[in-house]
């Protein structure tokens, strides 16, 4: 029998940079400009403002994107992903952006070095939530903001599940049959395999320390401009999806 130092995380790291040279063929990763990009800035700006040169960790990074929508509104943007063959498009993107691959659970940045950090559909993968919390509050300066934009891509309606078989790969569009598997394995194994839930979330995020906690589902004008990007059979089933925001504040240490 042979053994292996191979765990979960290397699996997603693996899986991720398979993904890479597609990443952005399917609407929910890549944000056009016009309206969606413009549905994008309005969310972000709701919660965390202009940037302002304020300094901002992109964690999950992939292909860029939210690097390049947080830099539109003036963030001083580092992006770190754990897969290299992503990084490489980033950088092409925007080569006068920081990127640095690292796991996001255990990102090796100096404490207190960031004013905001955000997320885009990283914490459905987490393989310890709770870890992972903790090290982006220490990596947080007191009163920083984490912005996180997830879902729960497992519970459905019962309209929901139909919309599924219809889209048997589901809101990937661009997802080979061969990834389709990897992905159904992984999403097995993680902590939040039962969907993660905003309320779950938002409780984990409690727990860390975080206050001023926000859950902000008011994403529609983002999955209305995604669905004219997509056949009709995949847009239902992005709307059965229980898509969020959760906004939450580092508090400030007392003097």
């Amino acid at each position: 029998m042979t053994s292996t130092n191979r765990d979960l995380r290397d699996d997603i790291r693996d899986y991720w940079s398979d993904r890479a040279a597609t990443f952005d063929n399917d609407p929910g990763h890549r944000i056009d400009d016009g309206a969606e990009m413009a549905a994008w800035e309005v969310l972000f700006r709701r919660h965390l403002g202009d940037g302002e040169g304020r300094a901002l960790l992109d964690l999950a990074s992939g292909t860029g994107e939210i690097s390049r929508l947080c830099q539109r509104l003036g963030f001083a943007v580092t992006g770190l992903d754990w897969a290299e063959p992503m990084l490489e498009r980033a950088r092409g993107k925007l080569p006068d952006v920081t990127f640095l691959q690292a796991d996001a659970e255990r990102t090796t940045l100096p404490t207190a070095s960031m004013d905001v950090i955000v997320t885009r559909h990283l914490v459905w993968t987490l393989v310890d939530p709770m870890a992972a919390f903790a090290e982006w509050f220490r990596v947080l300066r007191p009163k920083g903001k984490l912005l996180i934009v997830d879902g729960d891509f497992v519970s459905r309606s019962l309209l929901g599940r139909i919309f599924q078989r219809l889209a048997p790969n589901g809101s990937h569009s661009a997802i080979s049959a061969t990834n389709a598997e990897r992905h159904k394995d992984i999403l097995a194994r993680v902590y939040f395999s039962g969907g993660a839930r905003a309320d779950q979330v938002a409780a984990l995020l409690y727990s860390s320390g975080y206050d001023e906690i926000v859950i902000d589902k008011r994403l529609a004008p983002i999955h209305r401009a995604q669905a004219t990007q997509l056949d009709w059979r995949k847009s239902l089933l992005r709307r059965s999806e229980h898509r969020y925001a959760i906004c939450a504040s580092k508090p400030r240490i007392p003097e």
